[in-house]
């Protein structure tokens, strides 16, 4: 209990500062580099120390047998299943991003094509549904 609220504190406090600092230097040239700074100095400081307080304990040895390679075999599907879904949407992010700007500048010069860029971002966009098809599969 007092592990989580030191995390919880130390979480705020690493979020608190950079935003405080940012606000109340806005009126200097170098704030907003320096505030990044900060910022990602004590979000991994934050994590350093997670790590130190909920990882600390002891550790045991491993089962053997038929049940540990039953539990590697289930982590393995969750980890391709979160991997299909998680890169099949960075995929889809980065093609719908080109296609709808395209799509945008297109629509600008040309009012009567709004069907065709639709079906083009749409196109991009079923990239993620694919992967999360992928993953069900994985899973079911």
């Amino acid at each position: 209990m007092v592990t989580k609220i030191i995390l919880v504190a130390i979480l705020i406090f690493s979020m608190g500062i950079p935003f405080g600092g940012y606000y109340l230097s806005k009126k200097k040239e170098g704030a907003t580099k320096a505030s990044i700074a900060v910022n990602l100095l004590l979000f991994f400081g934050t994590l350093v120390v997670a790590d130190m307080l909920l990882f600390g304990g002891h550790i045991y040895a491993a089962e053997t047998g038929a049940d540990t390679a039953a539990a590697a075999a289930e982590g393995w599907r969750y980890m391709a299943a979160a991997l299909s879904t998680g890169l099949s949407c960075i995929g889809a992010g980065v093609a719908v991003a080109s296609a709808a700007s395209a799509a945008i500048g297109a629509l600008s010069e040309d009012s009567s094509i709004m069907g065709k860029a639709l079906i083009f971002v749409a196109l991009a966009e079923s990239i993620a549904l694919y992967g999360l098809l992928i993953s069900f599969s994985i899973l079911g």
